[in-house]
């Protein structure tokens, strides 16, 4: 006769199969995650610029999340392996679009960029993704995924320019305005090769291109650090780079991947919108900031533009 403990240990293993299984299939769910772990990021980012090195964060980053992710990622990657490694070309552009120069550029230019130029220009993202996507592989936004687009984005400008859109004009571009730009462009070119990966297990490929984007940033890490340039040994860095490496790594790049497998670049690209909107709760959770009219118009706005666009 099994033991009362045993049952529940079975019950309990069964409740978080039938659980992960129902949210890989949840694409709307798994990209809303997705944004919301960035949306972290690009905060926690700019509060320790200048307290760690961009490059260094962002080596150490995907060096923390493959090391997270092999234990569980080893028995797939034995039998992907070869079929990964004969998409070794595609593995690399992978590997530097999505994690060594997306993520360092983007670091580096939150050292020198204001936040509201920053914030704004994560709305470009989707621009970005139809722009390869039709460049690459002739792929053309439908009206839906373009009025989504266009109503998302001005969602997007109405909750950071406080609902005055006048005030666009009065922004300046910096390097660090051209470095997020670059990091958008190299996302973008990474969102839209997704559909041409090999057919993997999630895990396998997520750990060969984060380890891999490790390996293109190291040097540059290295360089840093013998520059002098070093990141300070306090409670502070500890804590930003565990979460780095949990949140934003490991847990969002596994649901944007599988999201972009369901339903697609650029039915996906949309919910990048999202971030701004979840960095602005964060703002007035964590911050004190009092909620504003044009808070709730540019949330319903995003929201509906995310849909419209999501929508076949």
């Amino acid at each position: 006769m099994a033991a009362p403990h045993s049952n529940r240990s079975l019950r309990l293993i069964s409740f978080f199969r039938t659980a992960f299984g129902w949210l890989a299939n949840q694409p709307h769910l798994l990209l809303s995650l997705t944004s919301l772990f960035w949306a972290g990021n690009i905060v926690l980012a700019r509060a320790v610029a200048g307290h760690v090195p961009p490059v260094t964060l962002s080596c150490v980053r995907w060096v923390g999340a493959m090391l997270l992710l092999l234990p569980f990622a080893w028995p797939h990657l034995r039998r992907d392996w070869r079929r990964l490694r004969a998409h070794w070309v595609l593995m690399i552009v992978l590997s530097a679009t999505g994690f060594a120069i997306n993520n360092a550029l983007a670091y580096w230019g939150l050292q020198f960029t204001q936040a509201l130029n920053a914030l704004l220009m994560q709305s470009s993202g989707p621009l970005f993704v139809a722009l390869w996507s039709l460049l690459l592989f002739g792929v053309r936004l439908t009206w839906m995924q373009t009025i989504g687009i266009a109503l998302s984005l001005l969602g997007v400008l109405t909750i950071i320019l406080r609902g005055d859109l006048l005030a666009l004009a009065g922004i300046d571009l910096n390097r660090g305005d051209l470095m997020v730009a670059g990091a958008l462009c190299a996302f973008g070119l990474y969102s839209a090769m997704m559909p041409k990966r090999p057919v993997t297990h999630p895990l396998s490929l997520l750990v060969v291109t984060t380890g891999g984007g490790a390996l293109l940033l190291l040097p540059f890490a290295l360089a840093e650090y013998a520059a002098g340039v070093r990141p300070s040994a306090d409670w502070l860095t500890a804590s930003a780079l565990a979460y780095v490496v949990i949140f934003p790594s490991a847990l969002a790049y596994l649901c944007f991947n599988r999201g972009v497998a369901l339903i697609g670049p650029n039915r996906s690209a949309p919910f990048l919108h999202l971030m701004p909107v979840f960095g602005s709760v964060m703002a007035i959770v964590l911050l004190g900031e009092k909620p504003e009219l044009f808070h709730l118009a540019g949330y319903a706005m995003v929201v509906a533009g995310v849909f419209i666009a999501a929508r076949r």
